[in-house]
């Protein structure tokens, strides 16, 4: 049985769908609907060849804004939601979870949040359902390790970042 576990951010959900393992291997239900979800456009799929890559934080603006299911196919990695609402109680705040192959956990992460994740593992696998097309002129992308967002990135170092990625602006920087 798949649950639903709600964060302290609001919208923000942790997936957990129930792995049953046996001689062969595991089967779970990656996908079940849920009253939170919107309807599904599309699926990205990401593929990071070294433990420590960092993506992110990422957001698109305005009505090109998405929702984000983000699963780790394989490998692990540690996923975060940034709430960049303005007029959010809970404006700069975070959470985050490790997804892996092996715990099957998925974090939804709704418009008006930044993502963002590190890899744990070496050839780490991630695919994410979006329910809007990506839309380069609404991009934007916050600083990964930002010191107002306090995200505990200290699993690993990062090894692999972009240059555009390292280079981009802090939150309070940032016109959204």
């Amino acid at each position: 049985m798949t649950t639903f576990n709600y964060t302290h951010l609001e919208g923000v959900l942790i997936m957990n769908p129930s792995l049953f393992k046996d001689n062969r291997g595991v089967f779970s239900e990656v996908y079940k609907d849920h009253p939170d979800f919107p309807r599904w456009i599309q699926d990205n799929q990401s593929i990071s060849y070294k433990a420590g890559t960092v993506r992110g934080l990422h957001f698109q603006r305005g009505e090109h804004a998405q929702t984000k299911l983000v699963r780790c196919a394989w490998g692990s990695i540690i996923d975060v939601a940034v709430d960049i609402r303005p007029d959010s109680p809970t404006y700069g705040q975070h959470v985050s979870a490790i997804l892996s192959d092996e715990n099957g956990r998925q974090l939804l992460v709704p418009k008006g949040f930044a993502h963002g994740f590190m890899t744990l593992t070496d050839n780490a696998v991630v695919v994410y359902k979006v329910d809007a097309p990506y839309n380069k002129e609404s991009e934007g992308a916050i600083l990964w390790n930002d010191p107002d967002l306090n995200i505990d990135w200290a699993y690993l170092g990062a090894t692999e970042i972009s240059e555009k990625d390292a280079a981009a602006p802090l939150l309070k920087d940032i016109v959204l």
